[in-house]
């Protein structure tokens, strides 16, 4: 004859970390995540000044952390809450869909990168599933953003590399251009001649690959070229 079964233990609670800069937003996500079996909120912070002390004080498993704080990033308050802990679970909780938001998540050991659209059941799944260790971000996803940056980052070198061929003077009369002086205005100002002015204009829409004076002043701006220092 067996003797009576022990009561089996309780599964212990997934202690969770918020870390949210809008109290409102703070206060729906703790209240939300009181609904759902096994996760326990164990406190908030509002800022990365506060995530040291809360996550050494409280050692959650999970760490739920929005990606613009009031006082940085949330990567910046991941890499806190890593030192006082590497076990600890991040998952992000963001509005910010960039590819520069999500590398850098990923890059601060982020488990899970969502986004604030996302439902009570979806959030609640990702702190489980981080707490038991799983990586949530799809390596073909990343693949992709990390081919886009790679393509960003060319892009952006050519830019730059065709702002610095532009000469001093050239440089200047773009940045004339960018007022909405015309070729027998810039020769007036710079006190040169009308044929010289368009042999110079000629230069610049060349070098930025633009058919007209309106299109290589927008492209200048988008490309970093800024007036006031050249001018």
């Amino acid at each position: 004859m067996t003797g009576p079964t022990e009561p089996a233990e309780p599964p212990e609670l997934i202690k969770v970390l918020i870390v949210e800069d809008h109290r409102a937003v703070a206060e729906g996500l703790w209240a939300l995540l009181a609904e759902y079996s096994g996760l326990t909120v164990v406190g908030w912070a509002d800022s990365v000044a506060g995530v040291p002390p809360a996550a050494a004080e409280l050692a959650p498993d999970v760490a739920l952390i929005d990606f613009r704080l009031s006082d940085g990033t949330g990567a910046d308050a991941a890499a806190h809450i890593r030192a006082n802990d590497p076990s600890t679970a991040i998952v992000f909780l963001s509005a910010d869909t960039s590819d520069d938001a999500l590398l850098a998540a990923v890059e601060a050991g982020a488990c899970g990168y969502l986004l604030k659209s996302a439902s009570g059941d979806e959030i609640a799944g990702a702190i489980r599933s981080a707490a038991e260790g799983e990586t949530l971000i799809p390596a073909r996803t990343l693949v992709d953003v990390l081919s886009r940056h790679r393509e960003s980052a060319r892009v952006s070198a050519q830019q730059a590399k065709r702002l610095e061929s532009l000469t001093r003077r050239e440089q200047e009369i773009l940045a004339l251009m960018s007022q909405g002086l015309d070729n027998r205005a810039l020769a007036d100002r710079l006190s040169i001649s009308y044929a010289t002015v368009r042999t110079h204009v000629r230069a610049i829409l060349e070098k930025l690959e633009s058919r007209s004076q309106l299109e290589a002043v927008a492209k200048a701006s988008d490309w970093g070229f800024r007036p006031e220092e050249h001018s």
